[in-house]
């Protein structure tokens, strides 16, 4: 190629053996016509189409397991052995803790004297009912003596033998001998009831010691799983204290928080799916089981109980997951996506090469969808309201 070539070359471009060379007015056309043809793609919009559309509601929660319940001390001690750790299975009625009573021991040995006394007290050879037992018999004796001396004056003094006072001393001292025997035994009665009542009490107050000697050995009442222990041993613990948090090992369920403005959606038995951060690749399916009515004026959320179904997540108390609850299945309906909704219910379409705004009857809507039940059809052009 000769010099003049290489000049024609370097300032156009060569098509089939020509050199084409652009100018200002040409490079303006080419700008103003893709301009007017993008334009025209985006006043083109789209149509709305027929689609699958799953409508749901957000929320947070965290995974805990059944049967929960605090493990409480009954009595007041030291832990002396704690036999259990975090993470162990324990069975039901297993022993978990042992506190090493405060003065219990006195108290125990205290109650059993007692116990013991009242035992003797009441017995067979019991020194407080010989001595009343004796007292008993010596006025008994004393009005047999009593009332033989009384009748013997009686017939003296029918027989004119003897004076009229000798028969009123006589008869005075039986009467007298008779009302001490009855004090006597009334006294023997009522000190051995009172005696068979200390009996009761004291083996009440032995029994109860007992128990409370029992109360030191802390067992489970259910089968599940250690999730936290908060004493170790040589700690102080007073009555009702929490030594333990226990719940269920494999039964576990998802206690989700539904925001207040989407609370009426919710039923029992939606179908809830749940994603959690520690299974990256797993989409656990649960459904909702219970709704509380009360308002957390907190977070100015609603808490909502689901069950899982299939698969379980393992049993890590208090693990944050995130789930959306199914509120509706809609399949085959009319949606257009949601980045065309202007304000709450219109769209922006043409008709005729004119463009005008017109308002539709939403149904179901996600992030990303809405339903049209009324205003557009199949064939409706709707564009971009940008």
């Amino acid at each position: 190629m000769d010099t003049e070539s290489n000049r024609k070359a370097s300032n156009g471009r060569i098509r089939s053996g020509f050199v084409w060379k652009p100018t200002a007015g040409i490079l303006g056309t080419l700008l103003a016509f893709a301009i007017a043809y993008g334009c025209n793609r985006k006043e083109e919009g789209i149509h709305p189409a027929l689609k699958d559309l799953t409508e749901a509601v957000y929320a947070s929660g965290s995974i805990y397991p059944r049967n929960e319940y605090k493990v409480l001390a009954n009595a007041d001690g030291t832990l002396q052995q704690k036999l259990v750790s975090e993470g162990d299975s324990v069975r039901r009625n297993q022993l978990l803790f042992v506190l090493e009573g405060i003065t219990q021991g006195a108290r125990e040995q205290a109650a059993a004297n007692i116990y013991r006394q009242s035992q003797a007290n009441l017995g067979a050879n019991s020194p407080v009912l010989a001595e009343l037992e004796a007292q008993v018999r010596t006025a008994q004796t004393r009005l047999a003596n009593d009332s033989v001396n009384y009748s013997r004056f009686r017939d003296l003094y029918q027989q004119n033998a003897t004076s009229k006072a000798e028969l009123e001393r006589a008869q005075l001292a039986y009467q007298t001998s008779r009302n001490d025997y009855a004090a006597r035994r009334s006294s023997l009665q009522r000190t051995r009831n009172q005696l068979y009542v200390d009996l009761q009490n004291s083996r009440s107050q032995y029994v109860a010691t007992g128990q409370e000697q029992g109360n030191t050995r802390v067992r489970s009442f259910v089968d599940g799983k250690v999730y936290e222990i908060l004493k170790e041993p040589g700690e102080v613990v007073r009555r009702n204290d929490q030594l333990a948090l226990i719940g269920s090992g494999r039964d576990v369920f998802v206690k989700l928080a539904v925001d207040e403005s989407d609370f009426g959606k919710i039923r029992v038995g939606q179908a809830v799916m749940v994603k959690a951060d520690v299974y990256p690749d797993k989409v656990f399916k649960a459904r909702v089981r219970k709704i509380y009515p009360k308002l957390n004026r907190v977070d100015q959320s609603f808490r909502v109980d689901a069950d899982f179904e299939g698969e379980l997540p393992d049993a890590y108390y208090g693990l944050t997951v995130e789930a959306n609850i199914i509120i509706s299945q809609n399949n085959r309906v009319l949606t257009i996506p949601k980045s065309y909704v202007v304000g709450n219910d219109s769209v922006w379409v043409t008709e005729n090469g004119d463009k005008k705004k017109v308002k539709i009857v939403k149904g179901a809507e996600n992030f990303d969808l809405v339903q049209v039940k009324g205003g557009l059809n199949e064939k409706s052009v709707i564009v971009n309201p940008e």
